[in-house]
């Protein structure tokens, strides 16, 4: 539904709104098509028209699709549980690390090491996934910490100096 320069996406796992600015308008075809287009020749405005039209893209398929990011605990000792509404980390500190889940995501958890992160609106999900790798994200000498699932750790070498 549009309103002015707002546009309203509902769909069967909710709902979502976004404002446009004024370089950008918005156009509905007959065949329901959505079409995001310029309404003057800058360099902002071509920077405005790619970005809205990959948020309106992102908002059709999350309302009607859903999004999910999934992450990996690597690491002795290191696992995930969910407790209401809150996942708690075990991630090697003296504490466990206690996170709110907001609202609109889901969070499973497989075999305490496997996070799956889903929902409909997908910068909550990267913005909620990120927030829980920034805890320990994964080092290159030994791959421990909090990894995306389809992320490629860089190992390093380590000391080649020491001998046993």
């Amino acid at each position: 539904m549009m309103e002015g320069q707002d546009l309203k996406v509902k769909g069967p796992l909710g709902e979502l709104a976004l404002s446009y600015p004024r370089e950008i308008k918005l156009d509905k075809e007959e065949s329901g098509l959505l079409r995001v287009k310029k309404t003057v020749e800058t360099r902002r405005a071509n920077q405005m028209h790619g970005l809205f039209r990959t948020l309106t893209d992102n908002m059709v398929v999350g309302v009607s699709k859903g999004f999910e990011k999934r992450l990996q605990l690597i690491g002795t000792g290191y696992r995930a549980t969910v407790e209401g509404k809150d996942i708690v980390l075990n991630l090697g500190f003296s504490h466990p690390v206690r996170m709110a889940i907001p609202d609109g995501i889901q969070v499973k958890v497989e075999d305490n090491t496997r996070i799956a992160v889903s929902g409909y609106d997908k910068s909550a999900i990267g913005q909620f996934s990120a927030s829980i790798r920034k805890w320990r994200p994964p080092e290159p000498y030994k791959g421990k910490g909090v990894k995306y699932a389809d992320e490629i750790v860089r190992r390093k070498e380590g000391k080649a100096g020491k001998k046993k």
